[in-house]
């Protein structure tokens, strides 16, 4: 029994802090260190070679002769046709961003792929990464049909910005695994941060299709909540719905 606050003192706020924690990235955090002391790094073979695809594509880019062929493969950009768009979307997410730090890239796909590899099973965790990237890729291009006037739209200028990395991705599965775990607060977090991003901090083509990743995976959750309305919430997390892997 802790201990009761003596007269005039304000109770001990600590265990109820670390009752929320426990409740909140428990299960989470169990399943994932339990799949890794189990099988160690063959608990995420993909998430493994999607690191070392991007530091490959990184390294191969930045040659003088290897830009172009990395851009000829994974490069995706709005003005494009989309079938291109299409083909290239899949390996788009492991190309780096040119102007941000390709480790960056390489711890986002470790621990958010990782976890979600582990917690959701490597089909899922495909499935919805490519779902949201996907959304972005297809956001790009609708929002230069509705243009700058709009809130919701782009300028001329943005079907030209190369649209690449795997931040899209990695936003649709913290959303994803997080209902999955319901892990509510970690969900409205990562929502709230990218609504933050683009309200106040840089309202781009790349913080708009965060925002289009969120919407899309966020649809899906909901989606997914409807037609399983008799499955019990803790079996969503523990059994994954069968057997994810």
């Amino acid at each position: 029994m802790p201990p009761s606050a003596a007269p005039g003192e304000q109770p001990m706020t600590e265990p109820a802090l670390r009752r929320a924690a426990r409740a909140e990235w428990g299960p989470l955090l169990r399943t994932g260190w339990a799949a890794l002391a189990a099988k160690k790094l063959r608990a995420i073979p993909l998430t493994l070679t999607a690191v070392c695809l991007t530091l490959a594509l990184q390294v191969i880019q930045n040659q003088p002769w290897g830009y172009q062929p990395v851009q000829n493969i994974g490069s995706v950009q709005a003005y494009e046709h989309i079938w291109l768009a299409l083909l290239r979307t899949p390996l788009s997410v492991f190309v780096p961003a040119l102007d941000l730090p390709v480790w960056g890239a390489l711890v986002q796909i470790l621990i958010v792929f990782g976890l979600a590899e582990i917690c959701v099973g490597w089909r899922q965790m495909f499935a919805v990464a490519y779902l949201a990237t996907l959304a972005g890729t297809m956001y790009a291009r609708l929002g230069l049909w509705i243009g700058p006037g709009s809130p919701i739209g782009l300028p001329d200028a943005d079907k030209f910005v190369v649209d690449t990395g795997p931040s899209a991705a990695v936003v649709g599965l913290a959303i994803y695994v997080s209902w999955r775990y319901r892990a509510w607060l970690t969900c409205s977090l990562v929502v709230a941060s990218m609504v933050f991003e683009v309200l106040f901090i840089k309202s781009n083509l790349a913080g708009k299709e965060h925002i289009a990743a969120v919407l899309a995976v966020l649809t899906l959750c909901l989606v997914c909540e409807l037609w399983r309305p008799g499955t019990p919430r803790d079996a969503l997390r523990v059994s994954g719905w069968g057997n994810p892997r």
